[in-house]
């Protein structure tokens, strides 16, 4: 199969978690001659979350529009898709692993990624989730970070210190690249 790099698809679908359905949308993709460059799964309460990025020529990209809304619809799933294009890497000075975990408190993850924002660094992963531990509900994150040259490293990490000192919050920035 030859594809063309600018063809590409993003495919979401969401639905109660039941086995089968990962292979069932694989199954599809694979039918209309696309390939799966990337993908993605979450389980979020009881819903399966499944994230994948399509290619392939105009043609099996409109094969895969077409028959994704019938093959919902059998699975109960909800779907979006949208048309996109290969990614454009972007060059960073440097990459960075942003590791906490601490009492379960709101607003949390809404002011470090605020924080991110304001100094326009970018996100480039994201994993946070919430557990009991000795009685207590305890919050824990991973997120991968880029910064732009532009970026003030040291007054950025200044400021995420006030963040997690505020908030009882233990941390770890580790340089990854």
């Amino acid at each position: 199969m030859t594809l063309n790099p600018g063809n590409q698809l993003v495919v979401t679908a969401i639905g109660e978690d039941r086995p089968g359905i990962v292979s069932e949308l694989t199954k599809l993709v694979s039918e209309t001659n696309c390939n799966i460059i990337d993908s993605r799964i979450a389980i979020l309460g009881n819903e399966f979350t499944f994230i994948m990025l399509l290619e392939g020529d105009m043609a099996a990209i409109s094969r895969v529009e077409y028959n994704i809304p019938t093959k919902s619809v059998e699975l109960g799933l909800l779907t979006m898709m949208k048309r996109t294009s290969q990614h454009q890497e972007k060059q960073y000075k440097a990459g960075y692993k942003l590791t906490y975990h601490g009492p379960d408190t709101p607003g949390t993850l809404s002011k470090v990624t605020q924080l991110m924002a304001d100094y326009q660094v970018n996100i480039a992963a994201l994993k946070s989730d919430s557990l009991e531990q000795d009685g207590e509900m305890v919050m824990r994150s991973e997120i991968d970070i880029n910064f732009s040259r532009e970026v003030d490293e040291a007054e950025f990490k200044h400021q995420l210190e006030i963040i997690f000192s505020k908030s009882n919050v233990e941390h770890i920035l580790k340089r990854i690249r």
